[in-house]
């Protein structure tokens, strides 16, 4: 039996592998196409081949290792990117391993790397004061300030990812008793996340008696589902129009997902349960939903509180050695 080439291989993986079997979504499949034109644009001029000459042998674990730090510092890629990138070419070699037995120890090798370490830093987000701040700055006397108000105020109650923000629809919105607002999110898990009252009227208003149900709910000025561009861009200008009125916003880096984060601290600070939250945000896991814990300081201090001081007495330890002091004096 012959072997497949590294072309070959490529294309199954992506059309029979990804698409077909794993039906991922076309964001996986982005982010796996952007890898590879990565990988293979670096490894053509390694070894000095064109792409479609490349072998599977031609791509080991020193180049996908030299492929990474090239990523780095070349590109300026972070650590989780450098790690994204990993984990595609992981899955393609997984894929290889599988259907040509023969070269599993090449594979192994690649499939062995380990992921690079960093700094998990701590969630930013805003507080009662800096959302209020936010939520005044579009100016609701123009259709963009309307839109841009109501998506805010949604993002901001609901929680939901960029992704699902952009591609909601006006029948994803059910209003009356019960109010929720629908999305498909990440993983295609459906999940429904009930509406405040002066949320759902808002947006009552905002859809209006249109009955075209399948218009987007946030359109952009040409009538088409906003891009994710376009979101962080409206984020951005609204938190510098709101940093005038409320300085501390300028202080940090606001982005759609900071607003998530925000829905989550300020959950968290109504007493609301972990399990509760993971559910209201879409989490995989309820220890995804610890990074909040960590970062809120109010719970921290309030476990302070209930903590008493050591009896213990205070004061310079003094050395009863002229050596020792010698040293403490240095």
């Amino acid at each position: 039996m012959t072997a497949m080439t590294l072309p070959a291989l490529i294309q199954r993986f992506f059309t029979d592998r990804l698409c077909t079997q794993m039906e991922a979504s076309r964001h996986t499949v982005a982010g796996y196409r952007d890898t590879f034109r990565l990988l293979i644009r670096y490894a053509s001029a390694r070894r000095g081949k064109p792409p479609v000459r490349l072998a599977v042998e031609d791509i080991d674990a020193d180049l996908v290792a030299d492929f990474l730090v090239h990523g780095e510092t070349a590109r300026g890629n972070c650590a989780r990117s450098r790690n994204t990138r990993l984990a595609a070419i992981r899955s393609f070699f997984r894929y290889v391993a599988m259907t040509d037995p023969a070269r599993l120890l090449h594979c192994q090798r690649i499939l062995a790397m380990p992921n690079k370490r960093y700094v998990r830093r701590a969630v930013t987000f805003l507080d009662a004061i800096e959302i209020a701040a936010l939520l005044a700055a579009p100016d609701r006397t123009t259709w963009a300030g309307r839109r841009d108000h109501a998506l805010l105020l949604l993002a901001l109650q609901t929680g939901l990812r960029a992704s699902e923000l952009v591609n909601l629809r006006c029948s994803d919105v059910v209003l009356g008793t019960g109010a929720h607002i629908r999305c498909m999110g990440k993983g295609r898990k459906e999940r429904s996340t009930p509406l405040r009252r002066d949320t759902a009227r808002l947006l009552k208003a905002w859809i209006g008696d249109n009955g075209d149900d399948k218009r987007p709910l946030f359109p952009s000025l040409r009538g088409g589902p906003l891009s994710r561009d376009a979101l962080e861009h409206l984020v951005r200008k609204h938190c510098l129009t709101a940093s005038r009125t409320c300085p501390s916003i300028a202080s940090k880096r606001v982005t759609p997902h900071t607003l998530r984060h925000s829905t989550a601290m300020d959950l968290l600070h109504h007493g609301v349960d972990q399990a509760v939250i993971a559910l209201w945000l879409g989490h995989e896991s309820v220890a995804t939903t610890q990074i909040y814990i960590h970062a809120d300081m109010r719970m921290k201090e309030k476990a302070l509180a209930r903590v008493a001081a050591p009896a213990a007495p205070t004061g310079r330890f003094q050395p009863d050695d002229q050596l020792l002091a010698f040293l403490e004096g240095l």
